[in-house]
This record gives C-alpha cells, sequence and structure tokens, in this order.
C-alpha cells in the first residue's frame, strides 16, 4: 500500500506529458483555410530583388516567402506568427521580402481575420489601392505598408481599427489621405502610439484632436502637404518622443511649447514655415538627442540654454536667418556628432571650444559672417570626417590639425580670405578637397597627388604657383572634378601618360597660361565640362581634340583665347553650352552647328566672323536659350525661321552688319527676355508686334535705320515686362509713344532686395548690354533686375513730354536727348523718385525748370542744355551740386550755378523772380532797379519811360549790362568744361 502514492504520481507524471505533448503539438498546427490563404497570396506575387533595394532593409531582405510550402505548418513559416492557444494566424512579417504583384480587395490576404500584425513595408505592390477591406481587421494592433508601392486615395475604413498601437503607411508613390479620414484617424485611434504617415498628401491642418492623445510616443507628418498655423498652445502630450513635421512648406507656427515633464528625443521641424526666435524654454527639453530645424525662418540669436541640452547628438539649425555669435554656445555637447549651422547671418569669431566636442563627425559653418582664424589647438577630434567652413570671413592659415585629421573625407574652406601655404595632408581618406576663391600662395602640395580615394579637387582662384606636370596626376584615377583656374600655376603640356585621369568628367583650367591644348585630354572620354577660357591657345584645335567626349561633353569654354579656325564640322551631339566668345575666329558660322539638337547656349561674341547667319539658328534646337553673336562681321539679314516651340531666352546681334527688316518669326519667341539687335543696319519701321511677347524686359534697337511714327496696336498690356528700352539714334519721328509710356507696368512696381543683387541670367551666362548711361557708354557685364531705363536721344520725335512718364517711378535712366521736343518740362517727373540721371539736352523745351525736380535725392547727372528753358534755376538737394554745363545754352536761365544772377538775388525783398520783356520795350527790371532808392524815385522812373517811349539813352545802357551778363556766362562755361577736360 505504501507503493500506491508514488505509483499515482508517477502515472500522474506520464498522463501529464501525454496531455503536454498533445498540447506542444496542437500549438504547431494552424488551421488549414489559413495556411491555403497565405499560399494563394504567395502565388499572387513574384519575387523581385529590385522592389526591396531600399537601404532599410539592408540584409534583412529575402524571400520569406520561399519557406513557405504546401503540406507544412504555416505557424512555422518565416515571417507568420499564430496564436500560441488556438493557432490562428495573427502576424504577418512580410517586410523586405522582394514582392512584386498587386493587393486588391480579392486577395487571399484578407481571409485571415485574425490578424493583430501586419507588416508588408519594403516591397513593390504596383500602385495598388490601400483597400476598405483593410478596415475589417478590427482587432489589429500594428499595420504598416509603408515604402511599399500603393498609391492614390487610402480608404476612409483605415480609420475603424481603433485597437491600433502603430499605424505606419509611409509612401514615395503618391498616396493620399481625406481631410476627413485624418481627423477620423485623430478621434477614433484612442489607443495610438506610433503614427507615420510621411509623404502622404494630407492637404489639411493639423487636428487639434491629434495633438491630445497622451498615449502618443511617435509622429512622423513629414511631407505631408500640411498647412495652417501649429498650435501656440502647450503641447500635452507627456509620452512623446519623436515628433516630424519637416518638409510641410506651407505649416507656419513658433517653436513648440512643450511642458517641462516632456521626454521628447527627436524633433523636426525642418523645411516647414515656422519663425520667430528660439525660446528659453528650450532649455527645458533635457532628452533631446536630435534637433532639426533647417531651412526654416528662425531668427535672432541662439539662446544660451541650448547648451544644456547635454544629450543632443544631432543639431541642424542652417539654412534660417539667425544672427549672433556662437563662439562659447556649444562648450557643454560633448555628445555632438553632428553639428550643422550653415547659412545662417552668424559672426564673430569661430566656435572655441571645438576641442571639446570630442564626437563630432560632421561640421558645417558655411554661408555665415564668421571672421577670425581657425583654431589652431586643437586635436582629439578623431571622428571628425565632414569639415565644411566656406564663404565666411575667416583670415589666417590653415591650422595644421585639419591636415591631420585621421577621419576626414571632405574638407571645404572655399570663399574665405585664408593666406598662407598649403601644408602636406597626412590622410589617405580625403575623398573631396576644396580650398577655391583664399589667398593661398606657394606649390600644390605633393601630398595631394598621393590621394588615391580623392574624387573631388578644386584649388582655382589663389595664389598658387609652380609648374603643373600632367604625369602628378597618375595615382588619381578616382578623380572626377580638378579646377586649378586663376592661379599663377604653369600648366606642362608634355606627358609620358596618356592615361592620366581616366574618369575626369569636369576640368577647370582657365588662366592657367595654357599656349596649346593639353595633349593628356587626347583620351578622355567621360569629360563633361570643359574650361580652357583666358589661357594662350592660339591658331586651329588639333584634329584629336574634336574626338574628346564625342558622346559625353555638355559644356566647352575656350572664350578669350586667340583661336582663328574652327572646324566645320561639329562633333558634340550632346553639347549643352558651347562658348568660344572673344577669340580670333575668322570666316562663317559651320552649318554643321545645326546638328546640335541639345544646344542650349551659343556664345560667338567679340570674334571676326563674317557671312550670313544660318538659317536653321531660329528652329535647330528646341532647347537654345542663348544665342549670342554680338561684335562680329555678319551680314545680310536675321533668318526668318524662328519656330512656335522654340524657348530662346536671349538673342543678342549687336555689333554686325546685319541689315533688312525684322523677320516677323520673332513673334515666336514666347520665352524672349532680352533682345539686342543695336548697331547694325536694320532698316524697319517700329516692330510694335513685338508688345505681346509676355516675358520681354530688354528691347534694344539703338544705332541703326529704323524710322517713322511709333504707333502701338490695341493691345491690352503692350510690353507688361519691359525695363530697358533703346530706341536711341534712329530716325523715328512723330510725337513719344505715349501708348507705351504710360504701361510700362514693369517701370511702376520694380523692387529692389536690400540683402542681395539679382542680376538677369543663369549661372553660367549672364544678360548684359550696351546703353548710355550719365552721359557715357557702357556695356554691362550683368543686368540688374532693378535697371530701368528709356533712351529715345538722337531721333526725330517732336511735340511735348507727356506727363504720364510721371508714373514710372521706377524708372533710373530716362534719356530724351537731341530730338525736337518742345514746351514745358511736365512737373510730374518729381515722381521719380529713383531717378539717377535725366537728360533732355539739345531739345527746344521752354518754360520754367520745375521746382519738383530739386525732390530728386537720387539724381547724380542732370542735362538740360541747349534748350529754352528760362527763369530761375532751382535750389535744393542735389540741384546744389550741378554744374554750368547742366544748363548751358538756355539764355533765358539764371542763378546758381551760372555766373548770371536773377534780378530777385540782388534785390532784398523780391515780389517777382521773373523777366518779362513787353513788345514796346518795357522792362520791370527798371523799376527793381531804383526800387532801393525810394517808391518816389521808382515811380518817377517808371513814369518817365511811359512819357518818352524808348529813350535811347537808357535802352544803350541797360542792353551794355546784358552784354557783359552773357559774356561773363560763356567765360564761366568754357572755364568750367576746360576743367573737366
Amino acid at each position: 500500500m505504501m507503493y500506491w502514492p508514488i505509483l499515482s504520481f508517477l502515472l500522474f507524471l506520464s498522463y501529464s506529458q501525454v496531455n503536454c505533448s498533445s498540447f506542444s503539438n496542437s500549438t504547431k498546427l494552424c488551421p488549414h483555410h489559413q495556411s491555403s490563404a497565405l499560399l494563394r497570396l504567395k502565388q499572387s506575387f513574384s519575387i523581385d530583388v529590385s522592389a526591396s533595394s531600399s537601404d532599410d532593409c539592408n540584409s534583412a531582405s529575402f524571400a520569406k516567402t520561399d519557406s513557405w510550402k504546401e503540406g507544412t505548418d504555416c505557424c512555422s513559416w518565416d515571417g507568420v506568427t499564430c496564436n500560441s492557444f488556438t493557432g490562428h494566424v495573427i502576424g504577418v512579417d512580410l517586410s523586405c521580402s522582394g514582392l512584386y504583384g498587386s493587393i486588391d480587395s480579392s486577395s487571399s490576404l484578407f481571409l485571415l481575420h485574425h490578424l493583430r500584425r501586419l507588416n508588408l513595408a519594403f516591397n513593390d505592390f504596383n500602385k495598388s489601392s490601400i483597400s476598405a477591406k483593410f478596415g475589417q481587421f478590427r482587432r489589429m494592433t500594428h499595420l504598416n505598408l509603408s515604402s511599399s508601392g500603393f498609391s492614390g486615395m487610402i480608404a476612409p475604413e483605415i480609420s475603424h481599427l481603433s485597437d491600433l498601437v502603430s499605424l505606419d503607411l509611409s509612401s514615395y508613390n503618391g498616396l493620399r489621405l481625406e481631410t476627413s479620414t485624418f481627423i477620423a484617424l485623430a478621434q477614433n485611434l484612442t489607443k495610438l502610439q506610433k503614427l507615420h504617415l510621411r509623404r502622404i498628401n494630407i492637404s489639411s491642418i493639423i487636428p487639434r484632436s491629434l495633438l491630445n492623445l497622451s498615449s502618443f510616443t511617435a509622429m512622423d507628418l513629414s511631407f505631408c502637404n500640411l498647412h495652417g498655423r501649429f498650435p501656440d498652445d502647450d503641447l500635452h502630450l507627456p509620452n512623446l518622443k519623436v515628433l516630424k513635421l519637416g518638409g510641410n512648406y506651407h505649416l507656419s507656427g513658433y517653436f513648440p511649447k512643450f511642458n517641462k515633464t516632456n521626454s521628447i528625443l527627436l524633433l523636426d521641424l525642418s523645411v516647414t514655415d515656422f519663425a520667430g526666435e528660439l525660446p528659453s524654454s528650450i532649455g527645458s527639453l533635457n532628452s533631446l538627442e536630435s534637433l532639426d530645424l533647417s531651412h526654416c525662418y528662425f531668427s535672432g540669436s541662439i539662446p544660451s540654454v541650448l547648451g544644456n541640452l547635454t544629450k543632443i547628438t544631432y543639431l541642424d539649425l542652417s539654412k534660417n536667418q539667425f544672427t549672433g555669435e556662437i563662439s562659447h554656445i556649444f562648450d557643454k555637447l560633448r555628445k555632438l556628432t553632428v553639428l550643422d549651422l550653415s547659412s545662417n547671418s552668424f559672426t564673430g569669431e569661430f566656435i572655441s571650444s571645438l576641442d571639446n566636442l570630442t564626437e563630432l563627425s560632421f561640421l558645417d559653418l558655411s554661408n555665415n559672417m564668421l571672421e577670425g582664424v581657425i583654431p589652431i589647438h586643437v586635436k582629439e577630434l578623431l571622428g571628425l570626417s565632414t569639415v565644411h567652413l566656406s564663404n565666411n570671413l575667416l583670415n589666417g592659415t590653415i591650422p595644421s590639425w585639419l591636415f591631420s585629421l585621421p577621419s576626414l573625407t571632405e574638407l571645404d574652406l572655399s570663399h574665405n580670405k585664408l593666406t598662407g601655404h598649403i601644408n602636406e595632408f597626412q590622410s589617405n581618406s580625403l575623398n573631396s578637397i576644396d580650398l577655391s576663391d583664399n589667398e593661398l600662395d606657394g606649390p600644390i602640395p605633393s601630398s595631394i597627388f598621393e590621394l588615391v580615394n580623392l574624387t573631388y579637387l578644386q584649388l582655382s582662384s589663389n595664389n598658387l604657383s609652380g609648374i603643373v606636370e600632367t604625369d602628378m596626376f597618375i595615382n588619381l584615377e578616382n578623380l572626377i572634378y580638378l579646377g586649378l583656374s586663376n592661379n599663377v600655376l604653369m600648366l606642362s603640356n608634355y606627358s609620358n601618360s596618356n592615361c592620366a585621369l581616366p574618369n575626369l568628367e569636369t576640368l577647370l583650367l582657365s588662366s592657367c597660361n595654357i599656349s596649346e591644348f593639353p595633349r593628356f585630354l587626347c583620351n578622355q572620354e567621360a569629360l563633361l565640362f570643359l574650361d580652357l577660357s583666358n589661357n594662350k591657345i592660339h591658331g586651329e584645335l588639333p584634329k584629336w581634340a574634336w574626338n574628346i567626349g564625342t558622346e559625353t561633353l555638355s559644356v566647352l569654354d575656350l572664350s578669350h583665347n586667340m583661336l582663328t579656325r574652327f572646324e566645320i564640322r561639329v562633333p558634340w551631339k550632346n553639347m549643352l553650352v558651347l562658348d568660344l566668345h572673344s577669340n580670333f575666329l575668322q570666316g562663317p558660322l559651320p552649318s554643321l552647328i545645326c546638328e546640335m539638337g541639345f544646344i542650349q547656349l551659343l556664345h560667338f561674341s567679340n570674334n571676326n566672323l563674317s557671312g550670313l547667319i544660318p538659317p536653321c539658328l531660329g528652329s535647330f534646337s528646341e532647347f537654345l536659350s542663348v544665342l549670342d553673336l554680338r561684335m562680329n562681321q555678319l551680314q545680310g539679314t536675321i533668318p526668318d525661321t524662328f519656330s512656335k516651340s522654340n524657348v530662346i531666352r536671349n538673342l543678342d546681334f549687336n555689333g554686325n552688319h546685319l541689315e533688312g527688316p525684322l523677320p516677323k518669326s520673332l513673334i515666336n519667341c514666347s520665352k524672349l527676355q532680352v533682345l539686342d539687335l543695336g548697331n547694325n543696319r536694320i532698316n524697319d519701321t517700329f516692330p510694335y508686334w513685338l508688345e505681346t511677347l509676355p516675358e520681354l524686359q530688354v528691347l534694344s534697337l539703338r544705332s541703326n535705320r529704323f524710322h517713322g511714327h511709333i504707333r502701338g496696336s490695341n493691345f491690352r498690356f503692350p510690353f507688361s515686362k519691359l525695363r530697358v528700352m533703346d530706341l536711341s539714334r534712329n530716325e523715328f519721328s512723330g510725337s513719344l509713344p505715349e501708348m507705351y509710356l504710360k504701361n510700362f507696368k514693369a517701370m511702376m512696381n520694380v523692387t529692389e532686395k536690400k540683402t542681395k543683387l539679382n542680376y538677369m541670367g543663369e549661372y553660367y551666362y549672364q544678360d548684359r548690354m550696351m546703353v548710355t548711361i550719365k552721359g557715357f557708354e557702357y556695356g554691362f557685364v550683368r543686368i540688374m533686375f532693378t535697371f530701368t531705363t528709356i533712351d529715345l536721344s538722337s531721333n526725330r520725335f517732336q511735340g511735348n513730354i507727356p506727363d504720364s512718364i510721371g508714373s514710372l517711378i521706377s524708372l533710373r535712366e530716362l534719356n530724351l536727348s537731341h530730338n525736337n521736343l518742345t514746351g514745358h518740362i511736365p512737373s510730374s517727373l518729381g515722381n521719380l523718385m529713383v531717378l539717377e540721371s535725366l537728360d533732355f539736352s539739345s531739345n527746344k523745351l521752354d518754360g520754367k525748370i520745375p521746382t519738383e525736380l530739386t525732390s530728386l535725392t537720387f539724381l547724380e547727372v542732370l542735362n538740360l542744355s541747349n534748350n529754352h528753358l528760362t527763369g530761375v534755376i532751382p535750389r535744393g538737394y542735389q540741384f546744389n551740386s550741378f554744374a554750368n554745363n547742366s544748363y548751358a545754352g538756355n539764355m533765358g536761365l539764371c542763378g546758381f550755378p551760372l555766373s548770371k544772377r536773377c534780378v530777385a538775388d540782388e534785390a532784398p525783398q523780391a515780389p517777382n523772380e521773373e523777366e518779362v520783356d513787353s513788345d514796346n520795350g518795357f522792362d520791370w527790371k527798371v523799376i527793381l532797379m531804383g526800387y532801393g532808392c525810394g517808391l518816389v524815385v521808382g515811380l518817377s522812373t517808371g513814369c518817365l519811360i511811359f512819357s518818352t517811349g524808348k529813350p535811347e539813352w537808357f535802352v544803350r545802357m541797360v542792353e551794355k549790362d546784358r552784354r557783359k551778363k552773357v559774356r561773363r556766362s560763356t567765360r564761366s562755361t568754357r572755364s568750367h568744361r576746360a576743367r573737366r577736360i
């Protein structure tokens, strides 16, 4: 009997093991219908490795469905999770599985009713829509469909998944979410902790209810086209660790207000309209590890409390409007790995505590106004790989520690005022060096030619000297970009190897004293950009030069050399920019140039090209933007072949021998901004039909043979964007074109940005033109957007100057000289508050000079000479600085600066400033001359004149006095001119 309890216990253990074994076996089996659904799901996709090529997958990418085989337990398949008690499939993770295919509402995926977790991220479902069927997974807690090729409108049923804890629908394929669905998500998903909707087009404001979910730990709404204002109230999100709102260009607000118990780790407000100063409360973000405020409108100085965020590793404040000094803010931020303060307005000295930032790997302080020297004694920055300090005011020598950083890969110190030699580099890891636009001197250090990983080397615009042998680059097989322009270097053309720089794409050797085409280029097959301008290359290019980069060369600049001939054939069919200006090229333009179907810029100005303009130039390339043939010897007419599809922006034929009428096909140049046909022999009436060109800003027809009256059409807004009109030195007649003068809208509202000068043109080519300014001819290198001028001088215009010209309040130069204009000078000219030069000389204008002109405080040049103006010259402001020659040839003018004094100047109390000559010889000067002797004497003298008619003795006396004044005025004018000469 005593063994019975023991036997019973053994039987119990045996029974338990059987049951446990049965139970264990039951957990490995999933229901057959769910296994079948998964197999059908597998069959609906193909495997494409590129479908999961995202960096987020890394080595985790593999076809998980390869383990899904019929007859095996689906609970053991890769990516499948089953309930341990029921065997139901509750989780499917096929992320990074290389799946390609579609998921529609009939997919067997929706037969898995017990799903709690679903991850299909990083596949390609071929622009499938997120079906309403996803809304039936009412028990779903985690749903991730990110970066999987879904597109279209997200079904509103997604907001029914009220148990969701994590939702990630981030997309790159144009997913859209209706505002109502977005609001429903915020209201219904009250358990949500993580919400990632990156790059989904929501086009909504942020629902306030979304910012009151206390369960939130992470929210990513980057690039969702959110707009409106972010709430200024305190955020009640005590568990929030990640908040990403970057890329919402129209989302505005101030820096968010977090309560003191916040646990925020990452905050991204980049590329938004957030503005204002950073509050001192930012110092309470004690857990913050990453802060990105780049590309915003934040301003003011950085608060010192930012230095209390000792856990921060990533700080990007670039491209804002911050000011003030930064030298002592980062002393305590010893965990910083990335510090980007570029493109602000920081001033003062460099960061003094750089030595404390021992974990730093990326440093960008470029595009500020930092000055002084780079700290000399810095060490322990063993992980620093990127240093960008360009576009500042840094001076002194480059400190030695920058040359010895062991991990350095990128160094950019360009556009500063650094001096001294370039030391030898100690790190072989460098792949990019930019020291251009400084004042560095001495030779190029030999260590540079041993940096086998170097891909980018820019040393242009310094004072570097010495001889550069092309064989020195033999080890730089990875070099893609080489810039040595504008130094005192001498490039040797001798080379023992034709294999130097085999992967070179950009070569800048401007101003390198090169006298012949570099031989090492003969085998360059990948070259994209070649600049050999400002050298001494003469004669013809060698025949082998035409084989350089025949399939790749996009930009070729040989300007400012001494080339005399150009091959008839042009082999570079993919050429975008061809610049041969300022050489000695002769002969006609090669007609085969018209085979360059992708050309955007042709610049042949300042040569000796002759013959006719090839007829194809107006239509051969649908990409041609700039055609500059100025200052040559081209003849004939301008071809009438400009196609309707052309995109020409600048057409410059100035300074040739072109004749005939203008081609009417110019009306097809709807993108034209600059048309300069000056200094030719074009014989035509005014091309009024150009007034409809919507983008035309500069029109120069100066020094041609245009003639006739200027009459416009009934076009409502003629020349709506014109800012420069130069019709000088032609034979136009009739009245001034008032219909245009009162409609030049662009001359009525030009605004000038105070922070930056803006010029017409693009990166490679700046628009230019020759105009007469302040009495002198200037050839503009660049045309400012704020430059406005009207020059109608040296024609045959007649009649009055219209009052409407006073509405051109942004006009800076006005020249109507050498015409036959009559009448008064309009007082409305006093409205032209930015006018700098006014020339009405050599006309027949009469009357007084309007006193309103004295309000023109920017006026530097005034020429009213050789007219019939009368009266007192106004005084005040700029008028106090003009010399005699501004008024010469106006016999009726008097007063400063002329030596001819007005009677009003001699009388203590002048009731009248005018001189009035009557037909009977009566002159009020007689009364004024006697006024000082008393009223009685004056009246007596007046009566005497009336009674005797015209006493001969008195007339001789008065006229003698007048002749003396005229002689004095003439001598004064001549003397002044002599002094100027």
